[in-house]
């Protein structure tokens, strides 16, 4: 028993290492993070934004009786995908372009390290835009919560390893030119066909399809259950997410190449 105690802890010992390398680097993503005014905009200010704007229209669809029902797990999902696949792929790419990578490659932290020290980081900048936006529909809208929290939080968890893979995977692989316009691209079709703003009912019967099996509209379809009284799980939705997420996940830590 002694034998096989000493014969463990090197393995302990091994990891405590990594585990404070994370936690260092997540300290260091979420500085500069903070320091990027364009990150703020974009993460934090622009849902506010969207959430304000499309409310006061009155032009999307009232679910039990206020359109902020509708609207709230929508911005969550735009968030969400501003804040994994835009702002952090843009900001990794830009990293890899001026060599902050190639430096961060000579480091004992490894590349799967590194990637789950963005990841939450990520999820930690979500904590906040989920405040924020969940603060301001209960203050100016009368929003009270709904639902099942657990699985919106399983949700917002999918959602961010999803896009924040997707955004890694971008930025590890292409140029940050490429990355800047690709994740931007992506971003605007996700809000057209994402269902989080107009309904998907209202897209054309193939492209209501063709959206179902994204990412996009499976993170609000899962959002806008788990945030309702509604009683169905919202198991298709949250089976394509997960899909989603392990496959990108698994392709960022691939392909992520530090310069």
């Amino acid at each position: 028993m002694i034998a096989t105690g000493e014969q463990r802890q090197p393995e302990s010992s091994a990891a405590a290492p990594l585990v404070r390398q994370i936690a260092t680097q997540t300290q260091f993503e979420l500085l500069l993070t903070l320091r990027r005014g364009e990150n703020v905009l974009v993460t934090l200010i622009v849902p506010v934004l969207l959430l304000i704007f499309f409310t006061s229209l009155n032009i999307v669809p009232a679910v039990n009786g206020s359109s902020i029902n509708f609207l709230l797990p929508g911005i969550l999902a735009l968030a969400i995908m501003a804040a994994g696949m835009v702002n952090l792929g843009i900001a990794t790419a830009y990293e890899r372009y001026y060599g902050v990578l190639k430096r961060l490659g000579s480091s004992p932290l490894p590349r799967s390290g590194l990637i789950i020290a963005k990841v939450i980081s990520i999820l930690i900048l979500e904590v906040i835009q989920v405040l924020l936006l969940v603060g301001i529909a209960i203050t100016l809208y009368g929003w009270h919560p709904v639902g099942s929290p657990l699985l919106a939080l399983l949700s917002i968890a999918l959602g961010t390893v999803t896009f924040a893979g997707l955004g890694l995977a971008m930025a590890g692989a292409l140029r940050a030119e490429l990355t800047l316009a690709g994740a931007n691209a992506l971003f605007l079709i996700f809000v057209l066909i994402g269902g989080g703003i107009l309904p998907l009912d209202h897209l054309p019967a193939p492209l209501a399809a063709f959206a179902q099996i994204l990412p996009a509209a499976a993170l609000t379809q899962a959002l806008q259950a788990t945030m309702s009284n509604s009683s169905t799980l919202p198991t298709g939705p949250l089976i394509v997410l997960a899909v989603w997420a392990i496959l990108i996940l698994l392709v960022a830590i691939r392909t992520f190449k530090w310069e």
